[in-house]
């Protein structure tokens, strides 16, 4: 794995002070009327234009100006702030009485423009919302708690808690249980200067404090109107190597806030390879680099990840890239017919071996208490010769003791893989291994929960991606060819490019450029950008995050929604850039 037009309803109608201008006298003689200054031309033709607007009334969707009096125009509300008492005032007073105040009216809203963009946006018309010190946040069940404590302290609001009460300018999250709903959506209402943010989970109100976030950024306006929003898939990830390059806890911090508010929900961490072993092991400490990751640190990133809802995803690839580990276990490294050590690779024919690998699923499964597990499996090099029984007859030996005299190494290979499994599932998590981990013409079959994490079909006996699909296999997304962020773009690799991933990228594009045929779309749970630390100093973290910035925005626009984005990429730049 080195590895529009915008619509306009009546223009904004002012007054001087919203009140009329006295009758016309009457004189025995007659005078030539003076000349009409500017502002009573204005002041005459608003009074018109409101008269106008009271005849129309809801029709036109016309609202009150405050923020706090979501009342329509000519309401009696309005009337009543508008007028006063004819008692005593003559006929002019009466003229007041009679004639509504004018009122201020809003174009119809736009949609939003967030990264990712939203699904559906339904317009209308008034002020929006934007965040002032003064207004509250309040949540309308306890576990909404942590979503609105985040949202108030980053839009400058009070949290309130959970409360029944409504006031003028509330931002109020709640959970509103809807059968068969996606979990991860959600309804945003911006109506009568108060937001309302519902979804079937936390999760979603959190997504739906993303989308408001964005809009209000820079001192902007979340638009009046609903926004209906969900993922197209359900898996939306970033995988860092920090096995071959040590990260700082504050640099991945940082990416795990990037990842949140991108609507991104997995972070996957390859943290064991040939070159170090970088999280810190209580039942093996000889196996970790002197650079590593403790459990703390790992401990407040996993525990950031999941107040974004995003889950941390731990991968000990296994049986290949283990030289760490090896380094420090010696008599456990494969070794060929002639005791050439085989890079890499663990020797699968002794039980030794099993027994370490499970130490080390066991103790991390304590540290990842996430739904997901990454096996790993790819590039054992005892299966990239030409006679893998000649070259490792101890395999060949060992896979015919086990599961007959047909067996071969592949098979033990497999069985390896099922085995390790076996460890993870009794932690209760579902597992993924990468593509060339899968072998045709075993006799010993991969597990059958086992997802297909495709990456490559350039390995030795890479099977094309709709084989695992019309076996009825589950498939995530990693293609080399748009998502692989290669330190020193070693073996032919280029640094992603978010324009392609934007304008040529679907997750059907699971290996080269091809999409696989519409029907396996349900199978294809999501994707995952990758940063791989081949040539690690080739770049720092900083060069890193600014490496991987819009590929990570382009590849979150195509894993929420697939279709054909709704700005160009000069435009999603744009917005990209104004966003920060």
């Amino acid at each position: 794995m080195c590895r529009g037009p915008r619509h306009t309803g009546l223009g904004a109608l002012r007054t001087a002070g919203g009140r009329t201008v006295g009758g016309v006298s009457r004189h025995r003689h007659r005078r030539r009327a003076p000349q009409r200054k500017p502002q009573q031309q204005v002041v005459t033709r608003a009074l018109l234009a409101g008269g106008l607007v009271a005849a129309l009334g809801a029709g036109l969707g016309v609202w009150a100006s405050s923020d706090d009096d979501p009342s329509p125009a000519g309401s009696a509300a309005s009337r009543q702030a508008g007028g006063t008492s004819a008692a005593g005032d003559g006929g002019a007073s009466a003229a007041v009485a009679a004639t509504p105040a004018p009122t201020r009216s809003y174009a119809l809203s736009t949609t939003p423009r967030t990264i990712p963009a939203v699904r559906a946006h339904t317009p209308a018309r008034g002020p929006g919302w934007k965040p002032q010190a003064a207004r509250r946040v309040v949540v309308g069940a306890p576990a909404l708690a942590d979503e609105g404590r985040l949202i108030a302290g980053e839009l400058g609001l009070t949290y309130a808690g959970q409360r029944d009460d409504v006031r003028a300018g509330d931002l109020r999250l709640a959970l509103n249980a809807g059968a068969g709903a996606n979990p991860e959506s959600y309804t945003m209402t911006v109506r009568g200067g108060r937001v309302t943010i519902s979804a079937p989970t936390d999760t979603g109100v959190f997504y739906g404090t993303r989308t408001l976030k964005q809009e209000v950024h820079g001192g902007g306006t979340a638009p009046e109107g609903v926004v209906r929003d969900q993922p197209a898939k359900p898996q939306r990830g970033f995988t860092l190597d920090i096995a071959r390059k040590y990260f700082s806890p504050a640099w991945i911090e940082d990416r795990v806030r990037e990842l949140g508010d991108l609507k991104y929900n997995q972070l996957g961490l390859h943290f064991s390879d040939d070159q170090s072993f970088r999280i810190e092991s209580d039942s093996h400490p000889e196996i970790v680099a002197r650079q590593h990751l403790t459990k703390a640190e790992v401990k407040k990133i996993v525990d950031l990840a999941a107040s974004r809802h995003i889950t941390v995803v731990p991968e000990i690839d296994s049986p290949g890239h283990l030289g760490a580990v090896l380094a420090a276990h010696p008599e456990l490294q494969l070794r060929n017919a002639s005791g050439v050590a085989t890079r890499g690779a663990i020797d699968i024919s002794k039980n030794a071996s099993a027994d370490l690998l499970d130490d080390l699923l066991d103790e991390y499964a304590g540290v990842f208490p996430g739904a997901y597990w990454h096996l790993g499996g790819d590039e054992y090099q005892a299966l990239t010769v030409s006679s893998p029984a000649t070259s490792y007859p101890q395999l060949a030996a060992a896979a015919r003791a086990r599961y007959g005299s047909g067996a071969g190494v592949a098979d033990l290979t497999t069985g390896w893989l099922n085995d390790r499994a076996d460890t993870v599932r009794a932690h209760d998590r579902t597992m993924r291994v990468w593509n060339d981990g899968f072998f045709r013409g075993t006799s010993v079959k991969p597990a059958s929960d086992l997802v297909v994490a495709y990456w490559t079909g350039k390995e030795i006996g890479a099977r094309p991606p709709a084989e695992y699909l019309s076996a009825g296999r589950k498939v995530l997304n990693y293609n080399d060819e748009y998502l692989y962020y290669v330190l020193g773009e070693p073996n032919d690799f280029a640094y992603p490019t978010g324009r392609r991933i934007y304008e040529q990228w679907t997750p059907r594009v699971l290996r080269g450029t091809t999409p696989v045929p519409a029907r396996y779309d349900a199978q294809i749970l999501g994707g995952s950008l990758s940063v791989w630390c081949d040539l690690a100093n080739s770049q720092t973290q900083a060069q890193v995050a600014a490496g991987i910035r819009m590929p990570l925005r382009a590849t979150s626009q195509k894993l929420w929604d697939a279709g054909t984005p709704p700005l160009t990429w000069t435009q999603f730049t744009a917005l990209a850039n104004r966003l920060g």
